[in-house]
């Protein structure tokens, strides 16, 4: 019996088209792979069109996918069908191939290539090169439209590997917590990269695993584009209708190993033929033959078709220019917001704060944060918090204490214990057009979260060509002092300077924190925004007006003419006291408080330095690849001339951080070990 084809022939013959123009431009990059003409690892979509082309079919020309390093086919089913002219069409499939091939004419500029391709202007937030990487993302983005109060849909793709991902199980735990309209799409060809479904899954069917989280899960037949497309299009449905989430397992076959030199030795001949026995496009194309929706004839011409545009497609690639090299640091940071005028009113408002002048109050470090959240969320109804126990509890250390009573519980959101799909969601979020800001209860912790934070969100703006902004700020709470050991007392800012794309804050004063915090939620890069959990009780002035601190803008807590010191957050006070010491035996210390470690102002350091001629830096931080020696470097390479000593480094010591207090204390640098630092560098 033929089976039921519920759509036009017009619609039948472009499930068909795009099917061929998928399976040929895979097939053309396996050539050109092979050639050594495209560079780099690809992972190709060929034997999976059914998937992607029936599952996007169903969607509205302003929902959102999120795709991973198999994504190909995804970038392409999209295109396609936002594609209204056959220019259009052309022109996709040219910045398609251009992205491959590295050139400058590609989606993302050449900076992604295959396994970031993403056109993220129509919709498609990007492919991504960790697995289960984009699962917390399409997480974010569903939450996103449940905020803006859109009935837009997200679709996830992702493999049968990506699904014993820790990213999986938060998310589908998330979305089904929150009722987001995300449909989760588990593209199960049988292999993760060689190891067998059946070595690595529990015996279940991974859509069996959907109950555990109360959402509907279905297993469909990933060959047949008809059976992807009405599994979805009830998915999809169910989603926009304010159903929450569903997930899709289909069952679908690669024909290529899982990159260009993957000899396939896991895989028998006989396995392959069998599959190749239910080739999705010659099969569909039968189908439609036989249903008297298209003659043999016209599915032959849409094949030579899809040759046709992807021999034009690679012609344009290989003729395209590569991106200059001169613009490779080129979209690393969305561009400052900060004007002149900026920049000289923070610089008098510091000046006024310093003892409290007319137009300034005084308050605690905690009431600064809090206040620079509520205000923000005023001023800015894209704005938004979640993270653990921020909502009733009122975060750990009291800084969202309220706030939830102000704002409800759809902008102050309590999470479950979930960092990754924490940083993750903020991702999403961020992509869709919110400002969220996520609190990770302490810096230990976030290196749980960092594929989410560093690989996504603080690579997506370069990865994708600059197309987008992850304008997100991750509070977290670092350093020691309250005797809670080693996972809950390090400073681990070092980690965060490393990557590009985040900015890192720190800092040391309840002006500095509101300004500085407010500045973030404002920015359009993702921060990461680190509070000292000592700092919460101290109290400073701060201006009765709003007013904001830019970034890279480090200041002079204390002038002085024999040594510099160079320091951030807790340690600043404790290099106060040990300057205000010194004074007493008529030694000069000028001590700089860099408050963001990055973008830092090194400015501001070598006119000091060319003052001083001796620096000591302190951290609380593990000394052993600092942040501290890292500056320290940074100081020898550019201010060598102008030293007197070698740059002194006072730091915790290599040792996790002890719960015992004495030993607590004894790791940690003091007021003594700061002046024995400014002792040592000024003999």
């Amino acid at each position: 019996m033929t089976e039921k084809i519920d759509l036009t022939k017009e619609q039948a013959l472009d499930l068909l088209r795009q099917m061929w123009e998928i399976r040929i431009f895979e097939n053309t990059v396996y050539d050109l792979l092979g050639r050594n003409v495209i560079k780099g690892a690809s992972h190709l979509y060929a034997g999976e069109e059914a998937v992607a082309v029936g599952a996007i079919s169903v969607l509205r020309d302003d929902d959102l996918i999120t795709s991973t390093h198999r994504g190909h086919g995804h970038c392409h089913a999209r295109g396609a069908v936002l594609a209204k002219t056959e220019e259009a069409r052309q022109e996709h499939l040219n910045k398609m191939m251009a992205e491959l091939c590295g050139r400058a004419t590609g989606y993302c500029r050449g900076r992604g290539g295959s396994m970031h391709i993403a056109d993220v202007e129509k919709g498609n937030l990007g492919a991504t090169g960790i697995v289960g990487g984009n699962i917390p993302v399409a997480t974010g983005a569903g939450l996103a439209q449940k905020l803006l109060g859109t009935d837009r849909v997200v679709l996830c793709f992702f493999g049968d590997g990506a699904a014993n991902t820790g990213n999986f199980h938060e998310s589908l735990n998330l979305a089904s917590l929150w009722d987001l309209p995300v449909v989760y799409i588990v593209e199960n060809n049988l292999y993760g990269m060689s190891v067998p479904v059946e070595k690595a899954t529990a015996k279940l069917d991974f859509a069996d695993r959907a109950c555990a989280y109360g959402i509907p899960g279905e297993v469909v037949d990933g060959m047949n584009v008809l059976a992807v497309r009405e599994a979805v299009g009830r998915a999809v449905e169910r989603a926009r209708r304010g159903d929450g989430p569903s997930l899709i397992e289909c069952q679908t076959y690669r024909w290529y190993g899982h990159s260009r030199s993957d000899p396939r030795v896991y895989r028998t001949k006989e396995e392959e033929a069998e599959w190749k026995s239910r080739d999705p496009i010659p099969n569909f194309a039968a189908l439609l033959v036989e249903a008297g929706l298209a003659t043999q004839e016209e599915v032959d011409a849409l094949e030579a078709k899809a040759e046709e545009e992807i021999q034009k497609a690679t012609e344009f690639a290989l003729g395209s220019p590569t991106p200059p090299v001169e613009e490779l640091e080129l979209y690393v940071y969305a561009p400052f917001k900060w004007t002149a005028e900026d920049y000289a009113r923070e610089r008098e408002l510091r000046e006024r704060c310093r003892a409290g002048g007319p137009g300034t109050r005084q308050i605690d470090f905690q009431q600064a944060i809090q206040e620079a959240l509520r205000e923000e969320m005023q001023r800015d109804p894209r704005v938004f918090l979640m993270g653990e126990d921020i909502g009733v509890y009122g975060g750990a250390y009291g800084a969202t204490k309220g706030l939830i009573h102000e704002f409800g519980p759809e902008r102050v959101r309590d999470t479950p214990i979930s960092e990754a799909t924490i940083g993750g969601a903020a991702v999403g979020a961020a992509m869709c057009g919110l400002r969220p800001v996520a609190e990770i209860m302490y810096v230990d912790f976030t290196p749980l979260a960092m594929d989410q934070i560093a690989n996504q969100g603080a690579k997506n703006r370069y990865m994708f060509g600059g197309k987008t902004i992850v304008p997100m700020v991750i509070r977290t709470e670092g350093g020691a002092g309250r005797s809670i050991a080693a996972h809950h007392s390090q400073s681990l800012e070092a980690l965060w300077t490393h990557f590009p794309g985040i900015y890192v804050v720190m800092p040391s004063t309840p002006f500095d924190a509101k300004g500085l915090l407010k500045a973030a939620i404002r920015d359009d890069n993702p921060v990461m925004f680190i509070e000292h959990k000592m700092l919460y009780s101290v109290k400073g002035y701060v201006p009765e007006e709003d007013y904001i601190i830019p970034y890279g803008v480090a200041d002079v807590k204390r002038e002085g003419s024999d040594v510099t010191v160079v320091t951030y957050s807790r340690m600043v006070h404790r290099a106060l006291e040990a300057a205000e010491r010194l004074a007493a035996e008529g030694v000069s210390v000028e001590v700089i408080d860099l408050r963001t470690l990055k973008p830092l102002d090194m400015e501001t350091v070598a006119q000091s330095v060319k003052k001083t001629g001796r620096v000591v830096g302190v951290s609380e931080a593990y000394k052993t690849g600092s942040f501290i020696s890292e500056l320290a470097t940074r100081i020898q390479e550019e201010l060598f001339d102008w030293l007197d000593a070698p740059v002194v480094r006072v730091c915790a010591a290599d040792v996790p951080v002890p719960m015992s207090e004495p030993l607590e204390d004894a790791a940690i640098p003091n007021v003594n070990a700061i002046i024995a630092g400014i002792r040592q560098v000024l003999r």
